[in-house]
């Protein structure tokens, strides 16, 4: 499970910044929202996934550490998909917006051919 974790983290890292080099800003929206999908999960994944643990401690399971989840990679993960959210939510207001006002949807506002 851990190579395909790792293989999906890094598949989305890949596709996330190759769509950053692309030129039009949807694509570049798309390749910021796949990178921070991989950092995602990456920190989920550092949190050292245990199955049918609490997270908080439980005076009959003692104090090792080992008997308990660990709830700062969720929470960060949680957080982190709220705040995700809301900016490509800006990221896109402003890229219709600058398209309406460019006529255009590449990255420096000109195409290609226009040079």
């Amino acid at each position: 499970m851990e190579i395909v974790l790792s293989l999906a983290i890094g598949i989305l890292a890949g596709s996330g910044v190759w769509l950053l080099l692309r030129p039009r800003t949807f694509q570049v929206i798309m390749g910021l929202s796949l990178l921070s999908y991989a950092v995602n999960l990456f920190i989920f994944s550092m949190g050292r996934i245990t199955l049918n643990a609490p997270a908080v401690i439980n005076a009959e399971l003692g104090a090792d550490p080992s008997n308990y989840a660990d709830p700062l990679p969720q929470a960060l993960v949680l957080t982190a998909i709220v705040i995700g959210f809301a900016t490509t939510a800006l990221f896109l207001v402003v890229l219709l917006a600058n398209r309406g006002l460019s006529g255009t949807d590449h990255v420096d506002g000109r195409e290609e051919n226009e040079l």
